[in-house]
C-alpha cells in the first residue's frame, strides 16, 4: 500500500467513524499521539492519531484495527517508517483491559517484533524475503522504540490478570525476545 492509499484508507475511516476525528481524546495511553510529527514520516498519513483514538471506539475499533494494521505495514514482510512512532501507544493500549481490540494489538506487536528482529547478511533465504537491514532502518527503530517501552511491555506480560489465550506462549516469547536485552534479569 502506498502513501496514497494510506491517506485514502484513513480518510475513508473517518468518513465511516466520523467521531474518532471530532472528539478530543485525553485517555492516558494515548497521550502525546496527536503532538507527534506523523507526517513528517515518509509514507505516513497524519490521520494516525484518529485510528488509534478509533481502537478505544466500540464500532470504530474493528475498521480502526485493520486500516491501522495496513498503515503501519509496507508488506507482508516490512513495517513501515511509522511503526515505531506508533508502537508506544500500541503497548500502552494493549494494556488497557476493556478495550475490545485488545487481542488485536497483541498481534500487532508481535508482528511487529518479528519484524524488528536483525536479519542474519549469510541467511540468503531471509535476505531474500526480508532484505537487508541497511536497507529497512525501521528495524532498528523498532527495537529502539520497543527499548525505550520495555518496562511498559514487560509489565503487561507480567500482568497476572491476563485473559488465559490472549497472548500464547510463542507470542510471549517474541515480545521478550523484542525487549530481552533491556530486561533486569533479576
Amino acid at each position: 500500500m502506498d502513501a496514497a492509499a494510506k491517506e485514502a484508507a484513513v480518510a475513508q475511516f473517518l468518513r465511516e467513524y466520523p467521531q474518532t476525528g471530532q472528539a478530543e481524546c485525553d485517555h492516558p495511553a494515548l497521550v502525546g499521539c496527536a503532538d507527534a510529527a506523523w507526517s513528517q514520516i515518509p509514507g505516513c498519513p497524519a490521520g494516525i492519531p484518529f485510528l488509534l483514538r478509533g481502537l478505544l471506539d466500540q464500532a470504530a475499533g474493528p475498521e480502526a484495527l485493520r486500516v491501522l494494521d495496513n498503515v503501519l505495514m509496507d508488506s507482508v514482510f516490512h513495517a513501515s517508517a511509522a511503526m515505531s512512532a506508533a508502537l508506544p501507544f500500541l503497548i500502552r493500549l494493549a494494556a488497557v483491559p476493556d478495550i475490545a481490540m485488545r487481542p488485536g494489538l497483541v498481534d500487532l506487536l508481535v508482528v511487529a517484533a518479528e519484524l524488528s528482529q536483525p536479519v542474519d547478511a549469510d541467511n540468503e533465504r531471509q535476505v531474500l524475503l526480508l532484505g537487508n537491514d541497511c536497507d529497512h532502518p525501521e528495524r532498528e527503530w523498532c527495537r529502539t522504540a520497543f527499548a525505550a517501552h520495555a518496562s511498559a511491555l514487560c509489565a503487561l506480560l507480567d500482568d497476572e490478570t491476563l485473559p488465559d489465550g490472549l497472548i500464547s506462549a510463542d507470542d510471549r516469547e517474541c515480545l521478550l525476545k523484542a525487549v530481552e536485552p533491556q530486561r533486569d534479569p533479576s
